[in-house]
């Protein structure tokens, strides 16, 4: 019977550490806080912040939240990533992407201090994951890997794919799962939408990570039975609800769920995930600022 993968259990759990982490802080009079800012009027953009946001209320993280109007010139954002990086309250800064065309997204990724790039995406701090000393893990990589680990999927030995080559994804996990490392030790092989026959790479792959962003384009008979898929994909697809959409994954889930050892469902796998990461990467981000030890999960 296939295992259906509890991302929502999972990070309920990691949350609960994660609050007892908190209180560690505030035990030697550390407050963590994490900033958000926003430049951008996209409803999903605003709807992510405000998830975010009541993330870090439910396990005691400072929220503070600078909202940009995506007219302004670049000049005040970066002014703003300035001022967060020199604000003593602010261990962890997110900016929200996208952001305007007019903005540079490499430089705003750049202009965040290293120490507080909770996301994990400054060339430094990529540099570091790739070398094996990781200071923050980008937190959707890093929630699939706790995933692997709560369900005792074993990635030392396995044979494991890796759809989609970006920045956030693919590339970083790919990476982590190579390293020679606890839930690492994986021969990987990385492969995106422009692969020929991609179904001779995920049909004898142990673990496959579907994270290429193009609806539901794994489908069972590209997978073994004895597969664990991770379905990283979120897409809206019309639907006959009140919503008049619903969330699909870069995996068939009904054609799959029944062929595959063990599966991630779409919504409720990865997502409760990246969130709870996040967090953990604030806290620890607190931590060493201010030279508190905590036990991370």
């Amino acid at each position: 019977m296939t295992q259906i993968i509890d991302g929502n259990s999972v990070a309920g759990d990691i949350r609960g550490e994660i609050t007892d982490c908190v209180e560690t802080l505030e035990d030697s009079g550390v407050t963590p806080g994490l900033a958000t800012v926003l430049m951008s009027d996209d409803p999903a953009s605003e709807t992510y912040v405000s998830m975010k946001q009541q993330d870090c209320e439910e396990v005691g993280i400072e929220s503070h939240h600078v909202e940009i109007d995506p007219d302004a010139p670049a000049a005040e954002l970066f002014d703003t990533i300035d001022d967060l990086n020199d604000d003593p309250a602010v261990d962890g800064i997110l900016v929200q992407l996208p952001v305007p065309d007019h903005v540079d997204k490499r430089e705003v990724i750049r202009a965040i201090d290293p120490a507080k790039d909770v996301d994990g995406f400054h060339p430094e701090n990529v540099g570091r994951l790739v070398a094996g000393d990781a200071r923050f893990k980008p937190c959707t990589p890093h929630g699939v890997q706790k995933l692997l680990e709560a369900y005792d999927i074993e990635t030392e030995g396995a044979d494991a794919v890796v759809v989609g080559r970006s920045d956030i994804v693919g590339k970083p996990l790919a990476n982590l799962l190579i390293q020679k490392a606890p839930l690492g030790n994986a021969t990987t092989t990385v492969c995106h939408s422009r692969t020929d026959d991609l179904a001779a790479y995920t049909e004898t792959a142990d673990i496959v990570v579907a994270a290429a962003g193009v609806t539901e384009f794994i489908d069972g008979s590209m997978l073994s039975e004895d597969a664990t898929v991770i379905d990283v994909g979120i897409n809206r697809v019309d639907a006959d609800n009140d919503k008049g959409y619903e969330l699909v994954g870069d995996v068939d889930y009904e054609s799959a769920e029944p062929v595959v050892d063990a599966i991630t469902p779409v919504p409720g796998g990865v997502g409760p995930m990246t969130r709870a990461m996040l967090l953990y990467n604030t806290v620890k981000a607190a931590s060493e600022a201010h030279g508190v030890d905590i036990e991370l999960p």
